[in-house]
């Protein structure tokens, strides 16, 4: 195969050694990354707002309520329940383990791949995103080549508000998105088209990799 990106390799190798060093895991370090996507929104709105309508013809008032607002919302509420997603959660036992006592509790995944669509550019990639650090995993975003400016947006500045050591985004096109399908991932979060998918399903099967797919209009689905 043509290698396309020679430093893949290494830069997720160093990705996953900063995430088993524990420090996306404490709230410490996923607070401020939820904050820092909020200033990026905030800060950049009209950047965002100029990509969008570059794009993809969107009118400012849709990109604020279909994109912007929207994401909004969704990182004040990961913001006020992240420490109630970090508790641990009381487990029922059986009669036998009477004296004793266990609890759930929730463990992030690893290093997760979030590969976007073209037509809502920003939600589409930063809602995953989102969760992925709220459950304090780390994480590469690839953008789709098909809204450019939007991508080049997302690459240019997110490593200004969040901490790049854990979280990367990439730009390219099929033959990128092939060279990252064949690495090792814990997760990876698809959304575009069947064709694609088909690809991409058929790469997590090979590589054993986990995907939860988004498939053009159809729902979800996770292999």
């Amino acid at each position: 195969m043509e290698i396309i990106m020679p430093s893949l390799e290494r830069d997720l190798n160093d990705t996953r050694g900063y995430y088993e060093s524990g420090k996306t895991k404490e709230a410490s370090w996923r607070e401020p990354q939820l904050k820092g996507l909020r200033r990026f929104l905030i800060e950049k709105q009209e950047d965002i707002m100029n990509a969008l309508m570059h794009d993809l013809g969107k009118h400012q008032l849709e990109a604020f309520r279909d994109e912007i607002g929207t994401l909004i919302k969704t990182l004040n509420l990961a913001l006020k329940s992240l420490k109630h997603w970090m508790s641990g959660k009381k487990a029922a036992l059986p009669q036998l383990a009477l004296l004793t006592s266990a609890e759930i509790v929730p463990e992030p995944l690893g290093v997760v791949l979030i590969i976007s669509s073209w037509n809502f550019p920003f939600g589409i990639s930063l809602e995953p995103l989102i969760g992925a650090v709220a459950a304090g995993n780390a994480a590469v975003l690839k953008p789709s080549e098909l809204s450019p400016a939007c991508s080049s947006l997302l690459a240019s500045n997110l490593s200004t508000y969040l901490d790049n050591k854990a979280i990367k985004v990439i730009q390219g096109g099929p033959k990128e998105t092939q060279q990252l399908l064949e690495q090792r991932w814990d997760k990876i979060f698809f959304t575009g088209s069947a064709h694609v998918g088909e690809d991409c399903d058929v790469c997590c099967c090979e590589a054993s990799n986990s995907c939860d797919f988004g498939v053009g209009w159809k729902m979800p689905c996770s292999c």
